[in-house]
């Protein structure tokens, strides 16, 4: 494994594992507090905690082989790996989300429930400090080394600051008023809302690069832009891009003089492939396709 990819490893396994802890920590005194405190709300919330876990540990394992360079069983790389590892954090939060509304509504349908108390409600506040400031590490180094599937695990932990809010919330409001106890079941059922909508935004953008949609517009302008500033290039087309990890692989077709020897041509698909791989957008692999001026089809 090369030195960045190895350094790469380190930093996710780092803030990982470092985001385990705390999520061990909250698990334990939000559902302890939820459980003794009687807040189904907070109940939930360290419920969502327990998810980040398995997360957490997903994401370990799988940065092991999506960090992986190269090989001759998988020639375009890992990073496939990472798309599915992301896909399942939002397909844990799903499961979570479901499980914690179906439990809200029995309750709110019941009538059934219990003024909470204000351990409940310091346990919440602990969680929204908590995670909130591992989401903003997790989150500046996902961007920084461009993984998604680290990215999606901070925004899991910004979902868990989140549904702390209106825990706390609504515990409060039960302390202060018991006959409103149902203001928890209530709390609970919106921290579910929070959680499937940040499901969504982790499955999508996941869901679309194991699909092999195309790079935004704004990229292929940029591509062609940088191919056509190269000497000997009269134009491109047929560019076509797919999502692989944190960069996009790109082919395309330029078109070059028709007397040129095939040395030159190659020349100059190199210098193509070597500006697009320095100066492009995020691009990790290129190939180019060289063409005859005039023989465009």
């Amino acid at each position: 494994m090369k030195k960045t990819e190895n350094d790469t490893l380190q930093q996710i396994k780092k803030i990982t594992i470092i985001g385990m802890g705390v999520n061990i920590f909250l698990t334990i005194i939000k559902i302890a507090a939820g459980y003794f405190g009687k807040s189904q709300a907070v109940l939930a919330d360290g419920v969502h905690s327990l998810s980040d876990l398995s997360t957490d540990i997903a994401i370990i394992i799988g940065a092991n082989y999506w960090t992986a360079p190269a090989d001759a069983s998988h020639p375009h790389g890992h990073r496939r790996i990472e798309t599915a590892v992301s896909i399942f954090i939002g397909l844990i939060l799903v499961l979570v989300a479901a499980g914690i509304s179906y439990n809200s509504v029995n309750s709110l349908i019941a009538k059934e429930g219990a003024s909470p108390d204000i351990i409940a409600f310091y346990a919440a506040l602990i969680s929204i400090f908590l995670k909130e400031a591992i989401y903003q590490i997790t989150l500046h180094i996902g961007k920084k080394i461009k993984s998604s599937a680290l990215i999606a695990n901070a925004w899991h932990h910004r979902t868990d600051a989140l549904s702390s809010l209106p825990a706390a919330a609504a515990v409060l409001a039960a302390i202060i008023k018991p006959e409103w106890w149902f203001i928890d079941a209530f709390g609970a059922l919106l921290i579910s809302i929070f959680i499937m909508q940040a499901s969504i935004k982790i499955i999508w953008p996941a869901f679309n690069e194991l699909t092999d949609k195309g790079a935004p517009k704004s990229v292929y302008t940029e591509i062609e832009n940088l191919c056509q500033s190269v000497e000997g290039v009269n134009s491109c087309h047929k560019c076509r891009t797919r999502k692989l990890g944190a960069g996009w692989q790109i082919d395309i077709h330029i078109q070059v003089k028709r007397n040129l020897t095939v040395t030159e041509g190659h020349k100059i698909s190199g210098n193509v492939k070597h500006l697009l791989l320095e100066k492009g957008p995020d691009i990790i692999d290129a190939i180019i396709h060289i063409e005859p001026e005039e023989d465009r089809e």
